[in-house]
């Protein structure tokens, strides 16, 4: 049985080990020292520094520093105990099988695994996104996989040839083969949505509109051809897509082209996607 470590001896756990258990990567690293971007704040230069040979971190935007617990109570806004419990699990460093192996060559990415989401990272980067768990849950899963040697983890929006569509607060990946995600639930309305968050913020904002429509997620929009099959089988096709000159594009190809379809991105005219304008709003009310 793993004995359970106590202050004393979780002070020796590697704080860059914890800090990737949490999602955050060095952006530059050498034997003695590694440099992350904050984990506190946004930014694009990175600011936070590790010793890796006192095992101490110092954030230079802030001008504050500690140890690996005082680190993870800070990040996770959580107790002691809560930290304690945290670098016990063994969840990063654990050898998975592989269960699911998509075509590597492609993405240079190989599915470990694919498990409900519970890991803190990966709640919280959803949270930052204005989402709650359960509507995440609901969509997608947390994915771990590898690539160029290394392991990583993310939310996964499975696609309808098998690939995954991979987001947490670092990376924007998919795992190959690469394809739209259609969710039917043989409605006679259709809602077509251009990414993973903008279906997640959409369910906050409309969920009543989501659970009486089939749902049909791009993952990119080169796949607008792919998908026109299906819209002349519903009576109603609701666009969502970005506000951007290809979502612009893609939106007046489809209305020009089908009846039943109705541009509903004057809804967030104001913002370049719906996941914008969740956010703001959530501004808003705190």
């Amino acid at each position: 049985m793993k004995r359970k470590i106590n202050c004393e001896t979780a002070r020796n756990f590697s704080i860059v080990k914890a800090l990737e258990k949490l999602g955050h990567f060095p952006k530059k690293s050498t034997e003695k020292e590694a440099w992350f971007l904050s984990p506190f704040r946004s930014e694009t230069q990175a600011s936070f520094k590790v010793s890796k040979t006192k095992n101490r971190w110092y954030d230079h935007g802030e001008g504050i520093g500690g140890n690996v617990i005082d680190l993870v109570c800070k990040i996770l806004k959580c107790s002691i105990k809560e930290t304690l419990a945290f670098l016990n699990d063994s969840i990063a460093t654990i050898p998975f099988k592989k269960q699911l192996v998509f075509n590597e060559k492609e993405t240079g990415i190989s599915i470990l695994k694919v498990q409900d989401i519970i890991h803190p990272a990966l709640i919280q980067y959803v949270d930052s996104r204005n989402i709650t768990l359960p509507v995440v849950k609901t969509y997608c899963k947390e994915v771990w996989y590898t690539y160029k040697g290394s392991q990583y983890f993310a939310i996964g929006l499975n696609n309808n040839r098998g690939g995954w569509e991979l987001r947490n607060k670092i990376f924007k990946n998919c795992c190959s083969p690469k394809s739209y995600t259609y969710i039917k639930r043989n409605c006679n309305q259709l809602v077509i949505l251009e990414g993973m968050f903008d279906l997640l913020s959409l369910v906050m904002m409309d969920d009543v509109l989501l659970s009486t429509s089939d749902i049909l997620v791009l993952n990119s929009i080169s796949f607008i051809n792919d998908i026109e099959k299906y819209i002349s089988k519903y009576a109603l096709v609701h666009l969502y897509l970005d506000n951007d000159s290809t979502g612009q594009k893609a939106t007046q190809y489809l209305n020009d082209k089908y009846k039943v379809s109705i541009d509903k991105s004057s809804s967030y005219r104001n913002y370049k996607d719906l996941n914008d304008l969740l956010s703001h709003e959530k501004r808003k009310t705190t």
